[in-house]
């Protein structure tokens, strides 16, 4: 090889390798918006448990809202306060145990009065007006989420307050 195809070469190289980062970041511009992981972007508010009636059993709501363009699974809920947590939802006014709940992407899963929640069955203790109660989310794709219900009063509805 002469000075002259060296530097040909060199220069096709360095050609390419700019044009491959170049297309890289446009790539990576248009790739779905989610945590720096590329998993979706999952936040949690309006946690809240009513006070149970009795020792047996009690309900669980919240949201989880997904602020990516990656839609999620709610799979399983698990909590100190049982052992067996359930997601249900509600349909036809019938409550019915489900395997998982859809967080769609850029949207939120809403678990409430009246539809969709968790149920904690045979619990170990039964919490007061005032305490909260520590559960964590898992997820299909996102990491677990800790959280804390805040115990209210039987009657709360966070749609009057």
């Amino acid at each position: 090889m002469n000075h002259r195809t060296t530097l040909r070469t060199a220069l096709l190289a360095a050609t390419a390798l700019t044009a491959s980062f170049a297309i890289a970041g446009c790539a990576a511009e248009d790739s779905p918006a989610g945590g720096s992981d590329g998993k979706p972007a999952l936040s949690v508010s309006g946690a809240f448990m009513p006070e149970p009636v009795n020792g047996d059993m009690a309900g669980g709501f919240l949201v989880v809202e997904n602020g990516s363009d990656t839609a999620d699974k709610l799979t399983s809920v698990t909590s100190t306060l049982s052992d067996d947590v359930q997601i249900h939802e509600t349909k036809n006014q019938k409550m019915q145990q489900v395997r998982s709940m859809d967080v769609p992407a850029n949207g939120e899963l809403r678990l409430e009065r009246g539809g969709s929640h968790m149920m904690f069955m045979g619990l170990k203790s039964k919490p007061k007006v005032g305490d909260k109660v520590a559960v964590e989310l898992h997820f299909e794709k996102a990491d677990p989420v800790k959280v804390e219900l805040d115990v209210k009063e039987r009657t709360y509805n966070p749609k009057h307050h």
